[in-house]
């Protein structure tokens, strides 16, 4: 069974990061913050990401728009306007809207030895463990959380 991995960065250093990344055998991140630029990010601004994964893993780090919330679910989110199961509902909505299903189909069935990349350090209350779910369902992998 072909395998996917997810990894949040926060309470990392860029060391274990990416000892971790390499000893599970991934070559490719895919990004699935709403906002990766911000100075506050350290190793993880996007631009400092792509260099660190091309250089120390020989991978590639790509954003990928279609697997991020919008604006309004985390803003709602981060006021509690609505609690981590209002969360959930509205992506998997948008995940609907975006069809995502076909996406993953047609843009990750050939792909391997990737990981998704979000902030949270751990799975349960965080988008990156929704999309792993998603990207489950529709071919078939097994979850790794790192």
């Amino acid at each position: 069974m072909s395998k996917i991995f997810t990894i949040g960065f926060a309470r990392k250093t860029a060391e274990d990061f990416f000892e971790t990344l390499k000893d599970n055998g991934v070559k490719k991140i895919i990004d699935v913050r709403f906002k990766n630029t911000s100075q506050l990010l350290g190793f993880s601004k996007y631009v400092d990401l792509e260099y660190l994964t091309r250089e120390i893993l020989k991978g590639k780090c790509i954003h990928d728009r279609k697997f991020t919330p919008s604006e309004k679910i985390l803003t709602r989110y981060k006021k509690n306007l609505i609690d981590w199961d209002g969360y959930e509902r509205e992506f998997e909505d948008l995940m609907k809207y975006r069809d995502i299903d076909t996406y993953i189909a047609d843009n990750y069935a050939s792909q391997e030895n990737y990981c998704l990349l979000c902030t949270e350090p751990t799975p349960e209350n965080c988008h990156r463990r929704l999309v792993a779910e998603k990207i489950r369902d529709v071919l078939g992998v097994e979850i790794i959380h790192l």
